[in-house]
This record gives C-alpha cells, sequence and structure tokens, in this order.
C-alpha cells in the first residue's frame, strides 16, 4: 500500500504528523426568501379587482415585510462564553439587509461568509462593573472585496455598536470554507494525486469534501516563493488543506494551495 501511495502524493501521513489546531464553528446566513405570486387567472372581472384592492391580484403591490427582533434565547452572564442562543442572535443583528444583498460568501452567493462570533472586551470603564452589557463581536468575510467586516452586537440592547472594514486581513478559515477548498481541489486536474491516495486508502472514488475529515491554514503569498496564480494570497482568501480520509489515513496535501477568492489552484514546490 505504502509504494502505491508514492506513487502519487509522496505519501499518506500518519494521524497524528500534520494534525493542526482546530476550525472555528460556521453557522450560515439564511437569507429571506421572496413569496411566489399567483398565476392562474380568473374570468370574474369583478372578483379580480376585489383581489386588487384587497393586495391580492395580479396588480397589487405586496406589502412589505418588517423582521422580527431575533429571540435572546438563553443568555450568559458577564465573561462567560457566548450560548448558542447568543451566539446565533449576535449573527442575525449583525447581518443587516445591506450587508446580505451587497456581500458574497465562499460559494459566490448573495451574503457576506460568516467566519465567527466571538465575546467582546468590556469597555476600559466596565472592567469593574458587573452590569456592563455583554457584547458580540461578528465577523463575516466578503468575498465581493475581499473585505473582512466585523460588527460589535450589544447583546442586552441589541444594538450594532460598532462596524469595521478591514482588507489584508485573515481569520481562521470556517467549515464551509475548508469544505469549498476541498471541492474545489477535487475538480480541479492537480486533485488527481489526493483522489488517487483516497482511492487507494478506501477502494473508492473521492468525489466529494463530505468524505474527508478537513483542516488547514491560512496562506499568504511569499515573494518568489509560489506560481503567479497564487500572487495575491494574503489579499485573496486562501488556503493549504490538510484533508484526512475518514476512519484513515492523513492525506499529504501540503503542496497545494486554494484561491478561494479566485477560485484557482496552485502548486507550490516544496522539494
Amino acid at each position: 500500500m505504502r509504494k502505491i501511495v508514492h506513487r502519487h502524493l509522496g505519501k499518506v501521513v500518519a494521524g497524528a504528523a500534520i494534525a493542526v489546531a482546530g476550525t472555528a464553528v460556521m453557522v450560515g446566513i439564511t437569507l429571506p426568501g421572496t413569496a411566489g405570486a399567483d398565476d392562474t387567472g380568473g374570468t370574474n372581472s369583478g372578483q379580480s379587482a376585489q383581489q386588487t384592492a384587497q393586495g391580492q391580484g395580479p396588480g397589487a403591490v405586496p406589502p412589505g415585510v418588517v423582521e422580527q427582533a431575533p429571540s435572546e434565547g438563553d443568555k450568559g452572564t458577564g465573561n462567560d462564553p457566548l450560548t448558542d442562543d447568543e451566539m446565533e442572535r449576535a449573527a442575525k443583528l449583525a447581518a443587516s439587509p445591506q450587508l446580505r444583498s451587497a456581500g458574497e460568501n465562499v460559494e459566490g452567493d448573495r451574503g457576506p461568509q460568516r467566519v465567527g462570533v466571538d465575546l467582546a472586551e468590556p469597555e476600559a470603564d466596565e472592567l469593574d462593573d458587573s452590569s456592563a452589557p455583554r457584547r458580540a463581536e461578528v465577523t463575516f468575510y466578503d468575498y465581493k472585496t475581499d473585505a473582512l467586516v466585523t460588527k460589535t452586537v450589544n447583546l442586552d440592547t441589541g444594538k450594532v455598536e460598532q462596524t469595521s472594514t478591514e482588507h489584508g486581513v485573515q481569520p481562521p478559515l470556517s467549515r464551509d470554507e475548508y469544505a469549498e477548498a476541498a471541492k474545489l481541489l477535487i475538480a480541479d486536474p492537480l486533485g488527481a494525486g489526493m483522489k488517487a491516495d483516497y482511492k487507494d486508502a478506501t477502494g473508492k472514488e473521492l468525489t466529494s469534501p463530505d468524505q474527508l475529515l478537513l483542516n488547514g491554514a491560512v496562506y499568504r503569498a511569499t515573494p518568489g516563493a509560489q506560481p503567479a496564480v497564487l500572487d495575491k494570497c494574503g489579499e485573496h482568501r486562501c488556503v493549504r488543506l490538510f484533508p484526512k480520509v475518514k476512519n484513515g489515513p492523513w492525506i499529504d496535501a501540503r503542496s497545494f494551495v486554494v484561491d478561494l477568492s479566485a477560485r484557482k489552484v496552485g502548486k507550490l514546490d516544496i522539494g
């Protein structure tokens, strides 16, 4: 088996040899849908007029929809870690309609990619205040502009108190970003070796990121150290993957870098 695997990526790396820190848990943002119109027409003009007057007919303007504030759910106190309910509520409060409509996630769909929700540090004058409000910092990566957007949400008032936008800042990758990177590598000709190693280890074809346990790290370009296709890594969102066969060995894919912003794969010359 080992000799066969050497033909492809060099080796299948055992267990903890290249294990790295755990990934950030990412919860997707669900965008509100649009209601479909009734396309069936009637022959009763009086009924159609009545429907239009009631806002139901084809010529009617649909009423505006006011989004309800998210439920507060379980709440922590003081410097306790954020509860699941607090994280979900903070993410919903931070994802304004403008951000959802203008941003783009890792798959190219509308809305920025959520990458983390963390408890914010208290203000300097609140350090000894037991009644100080709890705040959450929600971070998104907007693939449309390659920008990190951070919003500070006051969980007591439900208000977004601060927003910052930065370029060239690369936080840890989310689980969805690892999955998309693996999907791009599997589909690229450069992923042939990884697929061959997977088949050697399992006897099955590798067709989906769901077949792997994924970890990795953000990659930044170093002058002259990578092919030109990866020169913008750091400005772009790029990842080196450390894939593992489920209930099996690690696969050495360290020489490959996936530029998630450009949706391209490059190969490093690492000897």
